[in-house]
């Protein structure tokens, strides 16, 4: 068999699939996560969830960086800090998020 002739495709080679997730399904696979989270919290009314900074990020649908932001300007409620580390308290942010929306237009 002439090796020249036979040409590889890029489903032939082994490293077609790219090894590291990218950034989209690491976000679909987080806000996934937190959903899971957030409907066994609700369906059995425990203590309040310390959300991470992505997590907030992703219930917020903005960045970690608008986050960081928000925190230091003092926009969001339910902060915490550990040690370096920053969380904040799922059932305040939603609570916050209630208070921000619009009226419903009356018909």
């Amino acid at each position: 068999m002439d090796h020249a002739s036979h040409q590889t495709s890029p489903t032939d080679r082994v490293d077609a699939q790219p090894k590291e997730p990218t950034r989209a399904l690491r976000r679909a696979t987080r806000t996934a996560r937190l959903a899971a989270r957030s409907a066994d919290a609700a369906a059995t009314r425990e203590f309040p969830v310390l959300l991470t900074v992505d997590d907030a990020a992703d219930l917020l649908r903005t960045t970690s960086r608008a986050i960081y932001v928000m925190v230091d300007r003092r926009q969001l409620p339910g902060v915490t800090r550990i040690g370096r580390r920053l969380l904040l308290r799922a059932d305040d942010l939603l609570d916050w998020l209630d208070q921000k929306r619009a009226p419903l237009p009356k018909e």
